[in-house]
């Protein structure tokens, strides 16, 4: 696989990150190294807003309808998905600025 594809992977669940992570080590580059940072900030991002709302929501039933910020999370995942497609060092947009020096042990870009 090419370093675009393997940014496009990295943005399909943790596991595709851990793919595009081990098998785009030796050849990354500027992109590869730019969306790993970036698809790894927003699961993790994500995994947090889940756990939150879902304690939330346990606590406080009413307050269920914040489940739908995680429709949020997918539109921001498809932006993502869009900009490594494109080539585009952008970041994601509300969270990707976060992420952009973060996770050293990806490399520097």
């Amino acid at each position: 696989m090419d370093n675009k594809t393997l940014s496009i992977v990295s943005y399909i669940t943790l596991i595709g990150w851990l793919v595009a992570y081990f098998v785009g080590k030796d050849k990354a580059d500027t992109l590869l190294k730019y969306h790993l940072r970036q698809s790894l900030g927003l699961a993790i991002v994500s995994i947090i807003f889940n756990i939150a709302f879902t304690i939330i929501a346990s606590i406080v039933p009413s307050l269920s309808f914040l489940g739908l910020v995680g429709y949020a999370f997918i539109i921001l995942w498809i932006i993502g998905i869009i900009n490594a497609a494109n080539g585009a060092l952008k970041p994601v947009p509300l969270i990707g600025k976060w992420f952009e020096d973060k996770s050293s042990f990806v490399g520097k870009y």
